[in-house]
């Protein structure tokens, strides 16, 4: 039996404010490709495949496609909802669903109720995949009848029933997956906080008692332990993932369990950099080039905040997405609290000091004729084209 695990799609997602859809749909047919050639059985999905509960018109179009490929493949589909999916959407007809490969376990009801894969050879048992949907820690311990709160409580509870039904049925293997943060796992910094009232993580140790563990929510792939792993998201949703190989992990079980996991490296549609100088410098230095087609965060370091920086900057970098201005010997800066930034000084000095703040240098002549002009206008009584001064009531 051969398993493609992947989570975390997060179609329609935006990229500093950049479209990622095409991308993310290029990145899906990768998985179609593998799911063919290499003779996947089932693909799991572990939750996440939309960013938002409510996904565009499009988002969704691109979700079918997808699923409908990896379907004519050849590969039936296990998918629970993660934190950012409305389960309840998700969930929808998936009792018809089911009828043409596509298992969606999003409520609680099913927690116990796996998929069965037979073996091919048509032995006893076969592998029994368990879906738990993410679950919200305070809501759902009612609804499972536990007292303690957290995390780790109601996914303890929800394993207690998977164990139960796997321990029924005789020579079968147990896969579970289920979107939690995983002591010992490290985040990316793109992913939405699951910590509501308490502490988010859970150990490893919840999942004892099944042969493998596919996790979602943190977005870089890594392993916890030798069964129990995140595949990660297919695409970079932070510049602190760009070093990332983002990629899906293929599994083969046999009678006896899990026979091997290897990692299948993804595509990167577009790649991520971030470049630090002066403007000048970034937009002529050498050590730049070839960066022009990547997803861009600049630093600047400008004495003075330039203007038209972003504007600028796309000049030679098109996809530049992020800037930031961070003056030479400005990192140390302290940050003034309002009261001791405004204590002893007129409003005059106010709105200068701020305007040197905000990109390094004083107002220019004309630039404090205008703060001047604006300051006597707010501390007027009767401003310019109120009645009283000749001027027609506005």
């Amino acid at each position: 039996m051969r398993l493609l695990h992947t989570s975390d799609w997060h179609l329609g997602r935006t990229f500093h404010g950049a479209d990622l859809l095409a991308d993310q749909e290029s990145v899906l047919d990768r998985l179609v490709e593998i799911t063919a050639s290499e003779g996947v059985d089932a693909v799991l999905v572990a939750g996440d495949i939309y960013d938002r509960a409510v996904p565009s018109a499009e988002t969704v179009r691109v979700a079918t496609r997808a699923l409908e490929r990896i379907r004519r493949a050849g590969a039936e589909l296990i998918i629970t909802s993660g934190n950012h999916d409305s389960a309840a959407r998700l969930g929808a007809f998936s009792g018809f669903a089911a009828a043409g490969g596509l298992h969606l376990r999003t409520t609680i009801e099913e927690l116990a109720e796996p998929v069965l894969l037979p073996w091919d050879d048509a032995a006893t048992g076969g592998v029994a995949v368990y879906g738990i949907p993410y679950l919200e820690p305070e809501p759902v311990r009612h609804l499972l009848g536990i007292d303690e709160r957290g995390h780790t409580a109601v996914l303890g509870e929800a394993m207690r029933r998977i164990r139960a039904d796997l321990a029924s049925r005789e020579g079968t293997r147990g896969v579970v997956l289920a979107h939690a943060f995983v002591t010992g796992a490290d985040a990316s910094g793109s992913e939405r906080t699951i910590a509501v009232g308490g502490v988010e993580q859970v150990p490893a140790s919840v999942f004892d008692g099944v042969d493998y563990v596919a996790l979602g929510h943190l977005h870089s792939p890594q392993r916890v332990t030798e069964t129990v792993r995140y595949s990660g998201s297919p695409l970079a949703y932070s510049f602190a993932e760009r070093a990332d190989r983002k990629s899906v992990w293929l599994v083969d079980l046999e009678h006896g369990g899990v026979t091997g996991v290897r990692r299948y490296e993804l595509p990167v549609p577009r790649a991520l950099a971030t470049v630090t100088g002066t403007l000048e410098e970034l937009l002529s230095g050498e050590q730049y080039a070839g960066l022009e087609e990547c997803y861009v965060a600049a630093t600047l370091t400008d004495p003075v905040r330039p203007l038209e920086a972003m504007r600028k900057l796309r000049e030679r970098f098109p996809y530049a997405v992020h800037l930031e201005w961070l003056p030479d010997g400005d990192s140390g800066r302290v940050p003034l609290r309002y009261a001791e930034a405004v204590r002893g000084r007129t409003d005059r000095q106010i709105t200068g000091g701020f305007l040197a703040d905000c990109r390094g240098a004083e107002p220019t002549g004309t630039e404090q004729a205008w703060l001047d002009e604006a300051l006597a206008w707010a501390g007027t009584a009767e401003r310019p084209g109120h009645a009283g001064d000749g001027g027609d009531a506005e």
